[in-house]
């Protein structure tokens, strides 16, 4: 048995580095439900900066901004990871939604 060493010799998605990595349509599955997470991340966002504008002293300041283009970068991501499917890009869809709240509980 041989190990194909040029890219015509492999059958179509698989890797040569990682003979365990997730299929194309497998990341393509995990990034649309990325934007499930960032439905519900940009809900708690919301939810943060609608508390802290009613409790708090009103004012929006850079953190709530920088929430809100997490998001927008994250939904980006997710599409790109839709179109291109990787691992890195999954990734950080992911972490780009759980930054939001986190930012946005900073302000």
């Amino acid at each position: 048995m041989t190990t194909p060493t040029t890219l015509t010799d492999r059958p179509h998605g698989t890797d040569l580095t990682d003979p365990h990595a997730p299929s194309p349509r497998a990341l393509r599955v995990i990034a649309g439900c990325g934007f499930l997470l960032l439905a519900a991340c940009f809900v708690a966002t919301v939810v943060v900066v609608l508390g802290d504008a009613v409790e708090g002293d009103g004012v929006a300041k850079g953190f709530v901004t920088a929430a809100f283009w997490t998001l927008f970068a994250g939904a980006l991501t997710g599409v790109a990871a839709l179109i291109a499917p990787r691992k890195g890009l999954v990734v950080a869809e992911y972490v780009l939604a759980v930054t939001a709240p986190v930012l946005a509980l900073m302000d």
